[in-house]
């Protein structure tokens, strides 16, 4: 399984700099059967009840995006005075020691010890290093620091967005769900901006269930495969939690002959680890690492909703993994052809294998 069997050609100007608006007008690419040539439907979001209805579960992840990108002034009294650094920070996530770590810029200007000063009365000491990253402690804690966070920093836009545009006030509505309520991610979980009030008024009159679940994104998701042999790729680890009350009801549904939809893939990786150790969803917390590429045998997730993805991703391998590598191909192609919007705030899918 090579790395370039995930591989195709994006013309550029489809890669989406903003979202649709409302939210839920955006298009929605359905996809059912996993054989070649099976149907393929153009629709938009807001029409998921035609699909979508009584006994159908959509699992949702309830991350919150952190405002993870500060800009702060490194200062040091030398022989020669007081000199000032211009520091760029993107925290990545939280250290067992109540830190977090960062990814600084430039790291070579700043000594451990030495403190970073943004707005908001927000500082932060450089405890120490490690193969690039930085280990920072701050000033402020629990909801101190979540205001000041929220007033000094900006949103993490992925790196296909930041190099067109820089992020403004407006990203920190449209880059964050409406289901956002556990705070800790540094990535959005992208296929829950689709939805608003509107639709899910119309999705649970439908018969259409929720239940949610915590995947704390993290800035990992966007790093390259790097290897040829992608079945020796190694993923980076993130945080997350399935309660009792969300398996019981995933496990209800399982039962009842209903189907069972993670809204992306942060959810669906997340279940797929609950259900690891017995094969049926359980309770589940701790960081998972899971890898799921061609071959993966499902226990939980009967179909996904989930935008398009970047060229050679763990991503694609994963929908592969649900519809088929040459049917992903065929969704892909119809897609392009049909210029629909790509990676965080473009359109979106449904795949139903």
């Amino acid at each position: 399984m090579k790395l370039s069997d995930f591989d195709f050609m994006l013309p550029e100007e489809l890669i989406a700099t903003r979202p649709a608006r409302p939210r839920s007008s955006a298009r929605l690419l359905v996809a059912e059967g996993a054989g070649l040539g099976a149907p393929l439907v153009d629709a938009r979001v807001t029409d998921l009840t035609r699909w979508l209805g009584a006994g159908d579960r959509l699992v949702i992840n309830d991350t919150k995006v952190i405002p993870a990108r500060l800009f702060g002034t490194r200062e040091r009294l030398g022989e020669t005075g007081l000199t000032r650094s211009q520091m760029e920070v993107t925290l990545l996530s939280p250290t067992a020691g109540g830190g977090w770590s960062a990814l600084i810029k430039p790291l070579r200007k700043i000594r451990d010890g030495e403190e970073i000063v943004f707005a908001a009365g927000l500082r932060a000491r450089l405890l120490g290093r490690n193969d690039g990253q930085a280990e920072l402690s701050f000033n402020l804690e629990g909801e101190a620091f979540e205001a000041a966070l929220n007033e000094a920093g900006a949103m993490p836009l992925p790196p296909y967005i930041a190099a067109k545009r820089a992020a403004d006030e407006q990203d920190k509505t449209d880059y964050q769900t409406v289901f956002a309520r556990q705070t800790g991610a540094v990535a959005a979980p992208t296929a829950s901006l689709h939805f608003d009030e509107t639709l899910l008024s119309a999705l649970a009159q439908a018969g259409v269930a929720f239940s949610y679940v915590t995947l704390h994104v993290g800035a990992g998701t966007f790093l390259p495969v790097k290897v040829e042999d992608v079945t020796t790729h190694k993923m980076h680890a993130e945080w997350g939690e399935v309660t009792p009350k969300a398996a019981a009801e995933i496990a209800a549904t399982k039962a009842a002959g209903g189907r069972v939809i993670p809204v992306g893939t942060t959810a669906l990786r997340l279940l797929e680890s609950a259900a690891r150790p017995s094969g049926k969803i359980a309770p589940w917390q701790g960081e998972t690492d899971i890898f799921i590429y061609p071959g993966f045998p499902f226990k939980v997730a009967d179909g996904l909703m989930t935008n398009f993805h970047l060229p050679k991703s763990t991503l694609m391998m994963l929908i592969s993994a649900l519809m088929g590598q040459g049917r992903v191909m065929e969704i892909y192609k119809h897609a392009i052809d049909s210029q629909y919007r790509f990676f965080s705030y473009g359109d979106s899918s449904l795949l139903l294998p």
